[in-house]
């Protein structure tokens, strides 16, 4: 079973031993309220074996061929270019006898990327909903971009998440950005102090989950699914649910929070004279304390649904930017200009070619992970591109060039430690060693 079939039933189960409600169950696993009867309905007949759709890994009997697929594309952007989707059925059982279903039209336009010619309608009533009943279940994240240092410094982006019963704020950041580090930062601070949420909320950012429309790499093809983000990942591997709001207002509470830290904590930042991201983190450190004791709220069911933490270590993996590599021929790693040396293996053997994960963790630390252990590195002596683009910055900003050869003995007044002398030298023995 995969996480998703085990948060399903984990749901279920507490479905059946009348701890949530089909309204709350429905939430959490983003299905509709009759949906959640029906599979409630078959758990109680087949158990586990009723989370696992019977058609999983099977094509469709009754997709369309790729001529047919075609035809509808080729038709719909030429002679019923501007129709809308029911007309467009219409026309082409009625003029082309290719019998299609609205949806599955829609579907086919969509991710050719035809949009519809009608407009959207009227928004539709909403309403407030009840709070989960236990803490836990639900933690809403986002993050809001604003001017909290008023002027005095950079203009920030706070990141963090609310417990949709009881109003805690579990975990936030300021961030230069809205970026995933951000977000496994308060991911990792909701785990530790709290434990593992049920599911989370959040919005349709390319953070959480990849746009539909994107275009998919050759892996993806291959593997018929589209990789999950750094943060999705994350949330994976912890057994967290994942529900993506359709608008701001579905995820009223933090948005609401952010009302207001925007008038609070802006207030609470001047006034500690907060003008760079880490004195304002500092600050938020100790605002978030006052903030939970001053408007929790007590859950209706007092006992919590967090789940166990994971080890230190363990959050500490799985809260990171993580990428894999292939070590070089030379036992290294590289990270962007960063290189790591890779320590050799046992009864000295070369590491080269072995597929590694490189972790970036919280901290800044680079690790180099085999899928079973951290192995050990040490920095890699610079390569002579990094040397070139090293001597060239020097020489920018106005620093004696490198020594070279007999420029090592120069005394401090000879003309060749000038810069312009220096530097035409060095060029001069550079493009010598390449024609050699």
């Amino acid at each position: 079973m995969t996480s998703s079939d085990q948060r399903r039933t984990r749901a279920m189960t507490r479905l059946v031993a009348g701890e949530l409600t089909v309204a709350e169950v429905a939430v959490l696993l983003g299905r509709s309220e009759r949906s959640i009867w029906r599979l409630r309905r078959r758990y109680l007949e087949l158990g586990v074996d009723a989370i696992v759709h019977g058609n999983r890994g099977r094509a469709s009997p009754r997709r369309l061929a790729e001529a047919t697929r075609t035809r509808i594309l080729d038709l719909a952007a030429t002679v019923y270019d501007g129709a809308n989707d029911s007309h467009l059925a219409e026309l082409l059982a009625e003029r082309d006898g290719i019998v299609i279903g609205r949806s599955s039209l829609q579907r086919l336009l969509r991710s050719a990327g035809r949009a519809s010619p009608r407009h959207r309608r009227a928004p539709r009533h909403r309403s407030r909903r009840d709070r989960m009943p236990q803490a836990g279940l639900l933690v809403q994240l986002d993050g809001s971009r604003h001017d909290w240092l008023a002027e005095r410094g950079p203009r920030l982006t706070l990141v963090g998440g609310i417990d949709d019963a009881t109003g805690i704020v579990t975990g936030a950041t300021f961030r230069d950005q809205e970026d995933a580090a951000g977000y496994l930062v308060v991911l990792r601070d909701t785990v530790r102090r709290h434990g593992v949420p049920v599911a989370v909320y959040r919005d349709r950012h390319g953070i959480f989950e990849t746009p539909e429309r994107a275009t998919l790499t050759l892996e993806e093809q291959l593997a018929d699914r589209r990789t999950p983000t750094q943060f999705g990942r994350s949330l994976a591997e912890l057994g967290i649910g994942s529900i993506a709001a359709r608008s701001p207002q579905a995820k009223g509470r933090i948005e609401r929070l952010w009302g207001t830290f925007q008038d609070r904590l802006v207030v609470e930042l001047r006034l500690a004279g907060a003008a760079d991201r880490e004195t304002a983190n500092r600050v938020l450190a100790r605002f978030v304390g006052r903030f939970n004791r001053r408007f929790a709220v007590p859950a209706a069911n007092a006992d919590a649904a967090w789940g166990p933490r994971p080890a230190k270590a363990e959050l500490e993996r799985i809260c990171s930017l993580r990428y894999r590599r292939v070590v070089a021929h030379d036992g290294t790693v590289r990270a962007g200009a960063t290189i790591l040396q890779l320590a050799a293996r046992a009864g000295h053997r070369s590491q080269a070619g072995r597929r590694v994960e490189l972790q970036l963790r919280l901290d800044g630390r680079l690790v180099v992970w085999d899928g079973e252990r951290v192995l050990l590195t040490t920095p890699a002596p610079a390569d002579p591109v990094q040397l070139r683009a090293l001597v060239a910055a020097r020489v920018e900003v106005g620093t004696p060039a490198p020594s070279l050869g007999s420029i090592a003995q120069a005394p401090p007044t000879h003309p060749w430690r000038r810069v312009d002398v220096g530097s035409k030298l060095y060029q001069q023995r550079l493009s010598g060693s390449r024609s050699r």
